[in-house]
């Protein structure tokens, strides 16, 4: 089938690549506009929203196959961590946050999509090493 890389980069992985490439685009844009304008409104707020954006670059470029698929796992698990702690806070604490992060409310204000996407990177992660280990067994 070829490399472990090239697997990640196939099929639906394409897809997962393009969607993190699109938060990691989105994320890094906002949060720079927040943190040149704005960053004493709400300055948690929106360091959060930089450190998302930072693991939506670290995530694309380790499923693309530039960094090495530990950097993928480490990237897709804070994302996911950031998004249950940041969802829950935001909602027990809404005080802290009085502008919403890319991880606010679960990423209500993105669709939730950032609460699946770290789900569905491990998924395809794990299902890409079960089909290199396939065919290293074959």
């Amino acid at each position: 089938m070829g490399s472990l890389a090239e697997t990640t980069r196939s099929g639906p992985g394409r897809l997962l690549i393009a969607v993190y490439g699109i938060f990691a685009l989105a994320a890094s844009a906002r949060s720079g506009v927040q943190l040149a304008t704005r960053f004493g409104d709400a300055p948690l707020a929106y360091l959060l929203s930089a450190l998302a954006a930072a693991v939506y670059v670290v995530a694309t470029l380790a499923l693309a196959g530039v960094a090495p698929r530990r950097v993928a796992y480490f990237a897709c698990g804070v994302e996911l961590a950031g998004v249950v702690l940041v969802g829950a806070s935001s909602l027990l604490l809404p005080g802290a946050f009085p502008d919403a992060t890319v991880w606010s409310d679960f990423g209500r204000g993105y669709g939730f999509v950032p609460l699946v996407l770290p789900v569905l990177g491990l998924l395809w992660l794990r299902h890409t090493d079960r089909v290199a280990a396939g065919d290293r067994a074959a």
